[in-house]
């Protein structure tokens, strides 16, 4: 029986059956970072779901032509079309000269950041980064459609998009003009005719490093155009699936649809909408503007495995809301690793039983991760399978590599566990002094190897080691 995929359209409010527009091949768009600083947590729950929903689309069988925007110019700090850019603010905080070469090699230092968060959580690299500063050609000619079809008016701002005139702007965010007032999104301005007009080329910003030549003037993109234009390069002017986070949808996506839309007058532009919910902290929504941020180079130094926020992310559906605790996420770290502690010990066994059971798990693993990617129990069916004494080691380790192609959480992965000699020696010479009832040189001997990133366990036989999570 074929398992068909259903995924939460957010335009329809409901779940739907997934059909590519090209048989066997998706079209796949993610806003990708600003790289004016690093990447939070509450940002890789996004990216980690979009990565979950990537693994689904090859677990069916179909290809994925994945593109990610990274913007590099443009995105200013109220999301809208006032405040300093994003990057020129980096430059500010790092004390950097306010120049073109310092800014693209501020974007290109936090980028290679973000890639290095990337590899440590095992999300799979898009086919295509797209730069913004490398595709101002692209943006310039979509604005000119947008323009030359009637959706445009210019201010002292810069080109505005009239949204009175798209008929189909409210439909993604669903969103209540009539209520809007001027200074909704941004200042009030009496030159925009509508509240929730927006700038797609921006000229009042004399001063801005990086400018370039247009019809309208010098000046650069507004955010929104940005990936527009780079998924029309990429994907043409329809695509199946364009991600994100769920405060992208209101402004950002609402204002990406109505430009493309203008330009090509094809509706729909994307198919399947798809948004992850936050991750929160007790203060409220992580922010790099409140500086109230958790990377992932922060779990390295504190030699927790990045992976176990991996672990972390699923026990929220990517739709749920997931709080972010001390306390939560030290419970997911010590699952992740008795969850690998069990299956180390899973690699030595030799049973072989079970190859019917082992069917019906694959069947409903699948009929889980197809119904929009419900991880939480397809993890809770994981747990099961490894209890399930009808089955044999041999049909688990298989079932634990059928599953990882989506958890991605290396989970047949040996870990290294090679102990250095000087460590072993010190756990030699805390056994003898439990042995000589020396309780408190064994604990000084303790709190040296656990300094070293080790820990020592204590069995009626002598000890086991293992490096500190």
């Amino acid at each position: 029986m074929t398992i068909k995929l259903y995924l939460y359209n957010t335009i329809s409010r409901q779940k739907e059956e997934f059909k590519p527009i090209q048989k066997n091949c998706v079209s796949f768009y993610a806003c990708g970072p600003t790289v004016y600083w690093y990447q939070h947590i509450g940002n890789l729950r996004t990216y980690i779901f979009e990565d979950v929903l990537k693994r689904v689309l090859l677990f069916n069988g179909y290809q994925v032509k994945h593109v990610v925007n990274v913007t590099d110019v443009g995105h200013l700090a109220s999301d809208a079309d006032e405040g300093e850019d994003k990057l020129l603010k980096g430059l500010l905080r790092e004390g950097l000269p306010l120049t073109k070469g310092s800014m693209l090699r501020l974007a290109d230092k936090y980028f290679q950041e973000f890639l290095e968060d990337f590899k440590r959580l095992n999300i799979i690299m898009p086919d295509v980064w797209c730069k913004a500063t490398e595709y101002i050609d692209d943006m310039i000619k979509l604005i000119k459609l947008i323009d030359k079809n009637g959706y445009a008016y210019q201010t002292s701002v810069g080109l505005i998009f009239d949204t009175a005139k798209f008929p189909h702007y409210s439909d993604l965010g669903r969103l209540k003009l009539e209520q809007q007032d001027q200074g909704t999104r941004t200042s009030i301005d009496n030159e925009r005719k509508n509240p929730s007009d927006f700038a797609m080329w921006i000229t009042n910003q004399s001063n801005h490093i990086m400018q370039w030549d247009s019809p309208w003037g010098k000046g650069f993109p507004g955010w929104h155009i940005e990936c527009s234009a780079m998924s029309r390069r990429h994907l043409g002017d329809q695509f199946d699936i364009h991600c994100g986070g769920k405060e992208h949808i209101g402004v950002h996506h609402t204002n990406e649809i109505a430009q493309a839309e203008a330009a090509t007058g094809k509706h729909p532009w994307v198919n399947y909408w798809l948004h992850a919910e936050w991750l929160t902290i007790p203060e409220g929504k992580m922010s790099k503007s409140k500086g109230n941020f958790i990377r992932i180079s922060d779990f390295v130094t504190q030699k927790i495995d990045p992976l176990a926020f991996r672990y972390f992310c699923y026990t929220a559906h990517y739709r749920s809301p997931l709080s972010y605790t001390a306390e939560a996420f030290a419970g997911s770290v010590k699952g992740y690793n008795n969850l690998k502690k069990r299956i180390a010990e899973l690699l030595k066994e030799k049973t072989d039983q079970g190859e019917n059971i082992k069917t019906q798990y694959q069947a409903e693993f699948k009929n889980f991760i197809n119904d929009d990617l419900n991880i939480p129990r397809a993890i809770a069916l994981l747990h099961a399978m490894m209890k399930d004494e009808k089955l044999g080691a041999k049909q688990k380790i298989e079932l634990l590599d059928h599953m990882d192609q989506v958890f991605a959480l290396d989970l047949l992965k040996a870990e290294e566990q090679s102990i250095p000699k000087e460590i072993i020696e010190l756990a030699n010479e805390r056994l003898q002094a439990r042995k000589d009832k020396n309780w408190n040189l064994a604990d000084e001997i303790r709190a040296k190897i656990n300094a070293q990133g080790f820990n020592v366990m204590d069995k009626a036989d002598g000890y086991d080691l293992e490096k500190c999570h």
